[in-house]
């Protein structure tokens, strides 16, 4: 439903522009009439319909068909005294909104009833008034019978669109949650019983010092093959864990654009080196989010990648010169952004994003590898 503010009619698959002369034409006819009473009476059943047509769209269901029913009368009277069909279309807009089906079909075949009878009644009394708009008559009696369910259905398929939507967002945060889950349970299988080992061995070496240096040092050699042997385990852990690499993510990437008719450009190198794979899933799943929202969101023509590697950090930056985000909505309140962030947070990532002329999403990851070598190397 739209807003009491809302007349004019939206994703009927006409202009904007065609119903803002639906509702300025009444005028025209009205003032045809050479009777000023007649035209009084005509731009009061103007104002009448058109409060009627409000208050149809912010009404509980008891009234609704009251103001159904007034828009009825006076479209017919419209009809029969200055020869005004258009109304008949405002109706059967608003009858294609309405959810229940038996309350669609009674309206709809009263809206077209009484809209035939009363064209029939006018032409049978005003032939020569009515003949020169015969065309712009039949076209409106096809939208009587069209319109209604071509807005029915479009809602229908909306609603499916926005469930669907809400249920892929809705898996996307459950397949975090339990990647989340599944690399918290082996991290603990793994490194558990080592990291208790080393706490007791330590605590053993650090009694026989004293004592027993050789022994203390046989303690300690001990800890240092079970800290490699866990180190080992995690990075066995990591290289094991299904993902995509960067380089295979930006083909699928090209491939989407390209089927959604937008140009696409990739700046720098995607063969990141030598960092874990964790990291680099991590992005390819964010780059793919990106260019989702792209796609989806943006209406925009062409797209940009860019990849970025330093020694402190990698950068990766989606930007379209599409339309931005709308004024007024919290960028991060997506649940695709959400998503994005939490993936990022637990890499100690972040997401920056910019609004101006079209969107630039900049995903920032820190460069782990010296570390890495470090301990490759220790």
């Amino acid at each position: 439903m739209q807003n009491w503010y809302q007349i004019i009619p939206r994703n009927t698959g006409l202009s904007i522009y065609v119903w803002i002369i639906f509702c300025v034409l009444p005028f025209f006819f009205i003032f045809r009439s050479s009777s000023i009473l007649e035209i009084l009476f005509g731009i009061l059943m103007i104002l009448i319909f058109f409060l009627s047509y409000r208050l149809s769209f912010i009404s509980n269901s008891r009234f609704v068909y009251l103001w159904v029913s007034i828009e009825m009368v006076i479209s017919l009277v419209m009809t029969y005294q200055y020869g005004y069909i258009y109304f008949a279309l405002f109706l059967a807009f608003f009858i294609g909104n309405i959810k229940h089906l038996g309350g669609f079909l009674s309206l709809y075949i009263v809206n077209l009833t009484t809209t035939l009878a009363a064209i029939t009644m006018t032409f049978m009394t005003r032939m020569d008034a009515m003949f020169p708009h015969l065309p712009f008559i039949i076209i409106t009696v096809i939208g009587i019978i069209l319109l209604p369910f071509t807005i029915r259905y479009r809602n229908k398929q909306q609603k499916l669109e926005g469930e669907l939507e809400d249920a892929n967002e809705r898996i996307s945060q459950l397949m975090v949650i339990e990647e989340r889950e599944r690399i918290a349970r082996d991290l603990h299988d793994t490194l558990g019983q080592k990291l208790s080992m080393i706490g007791l061995k330590s605590d053993l070496a650090g009694k026989l010092v004293p004592v027993k240096p050789e022994k203390a040092m046989k303690e300690i050699q001990d800890i240092r093959q079970t800290a490699r042997t866990a180190l080992k385990e995690v990075r066995e852990m990591v290289s094991n864990m299904r993902g995509t690499n960067l380089e295979d993510e930006l083909v699928r990437v090209r491939q989407i654009l390209e089927a959604a008719e937008m140009s696409f450009e990739c700046e720098g190198d995607p063969n990141i080196e030598n960092a874990p794979l964790l990291i680099e899933n991590v992005l390819s799943m964010c780059l793919k989010e990106a260019v989702t929202n792209v796609v989806k969101h943006s209406e925009a023509a062409n797209c940009k990648v860019s990849i970025s590697q330093t020694p402190t950090e990698i950068t990766v930056t989606v930007e379209d010169d599409g339309k931005g985000i709308p004024d007024g909505m919290e960028p991060m309140q997506s649940y695709g952004l959400k998503g994005m962030r939490e993936r990022l947070e637990f890499v100690n990532g972040s997401l920056d994003i910019q609004s101006e002329h079209g969107t630039k999403l900049t995903l920032h990851v820190p460069n782990v590898i010296q570390n890495t070598k470090e301990e490759g190397n220790a």
